[in-house]
């Protein structure tokens, strides 16, 4: 919703320094994730360069509906279609001094307000899908014909209020819409905004949690202008700060956590001398692939990986204690690699 706190939090996540109120065009960045492990690394290592894992968020302007019909939010719509998850910051403070769509605060009411625009939406994507097919459909074509039922099944319940993340549907019926690109078929994560960390369990964060359970989607309670601040902040300072609240990391590594959680990510990791750097795989991913993220030459000609656990890495202190103690492994093509595997790759170089 407009004014709930997005661009704030927005500059929380990226440092950007983008404005807010009123702005009729997508914000982007590319933002750093945070990864205490990354900084243990650089001790051991001294590596001439360090790589952090990084993500693309976009920060649209505020939804709303719009009593003439022009579309608006369908327009705005249109500049997340192709991300791979939602961070929908709620407002969940009252305070007279700071503009909002509404009189009241009520997070089920702008949940589901921001909800039926996107379902406005998709039931318009699907619409024109269902006209293309129709052709095909009417000559008896029957990969059309069921791709055309699929659609129609998907752009009912939408009419019903059910957003497509919400529908259960089979991989069939998935494959049917995956080129609509839905928006309200991408996993969200909730940002509860706060205006300060005594508003942790307010009634309106209550209301955001239960709506949030309902759905098995997370949570992530968030200050969203005092972290804007402390994102200012040079990193030994940011630390000193954090530590004086007694807090172990900024809400903005939770919400990147989090929302690395949303979409099955994990970060493995390449070290020495020249460079330490995290990688970004899918959990369930296997080696080769894996290994792609590095240089697509060594998915395809991935002869092994050598892992090492970084738990055990910083266990036993380096990497030859790690051998001396049989912790370090040869893996083949099968294995799935693992949040916090530290690896090398035996490739061969003509693929």
């Amino acid at each position: 919703m407009p004014s709930c706190g997005k661009t704030t939090i927005f500059n929380a996540i990226t440092g950007a320094g983008a404005a807010g109120y009123g702005s009729q065009d997508a914000n982007r960045a590319v933002v750093q994730v945070p990864d205490r492990r990354i900084d243990r690394l650089v001790e051991m290592y001294h590596p001439l360069k360090t790589g952090y894992a990084t993500l693309e968020v976009v920060d649209i302007p505020g939804l709303k509906a719009d009593p003439n019909g022009n579309g608006r939010s369908s327009k705005l719509l249109g500049h997340i279609k192709d991300v791979d998850a939602l961070l929908h910051v709620v407002r969940c403070f009252d305070d007279a001094g700071i503009p909002f769509e509404y009189a009241s605060i009520d997070p089920r009411r702008d949940v589901e307000l921001i909800d039926l625009e996107m379902m406005l939406a998709d039931s318009a994507t699907l619409e024109n899908k269902i006209n293309r097919l129709a052709k095909k459909v009417r000559s008896g074509d029957k990969d059309a014909t069921a791709e055309s039922e699929h659609c129609r099944k998907v752009h009912e319940a939408l009419q019903q209020g059910v957003p497509v993340r919400r529908q259960q549907l089979s991989p069939g019926e998935l494959a049917s819409i995956r080129e609509c690109n839905l928006v309200s078929q991408k996993p969200v994560l909730y940002i509860a905004n706060l205006k300060s960390p005594d508003d942790n369990a307010n009634e309106h964060v209550s209301a955001l949690k239960a709506l949030a359970q309902a759905e098995s989607a997370e949570v992530i309670t968030v200050c969203g202008r005092d972290e804007a601040d402390i994102s200012q902040l040079e990193s030994a300072e940011r630390n000193i700060f954090l530590r004086e609240l007694g807090l172990e990391e900024s809400s903005m590594e939770r919400l990147l956590s989090a929302a690395y959680r949303l979409r099955g990510l994990l970060n493995f990791f390449t070290t020495g001398e020249d460079e330490v750097r995290a990688w970004i795989c899918r959990r369930g991913d296997k080696a080769p692939v894996a290994a792609g993220k590095i240089h697509t030459a060594m998915e395809t000609g991935f002869i092994r990986m050598e892992v090492t656990s970084y738990d055990d890495l910083v266990e036993l202190g380096n990497e030859t204690a790690v051998v001396k103690a049989g912790r370090r492994r040869m893996e083949s093509r099968g294995y799935e690699v693992q949040d916090g595997d530290i690896v090398s790759v035996l490739f061969n170089g003509k693929g």
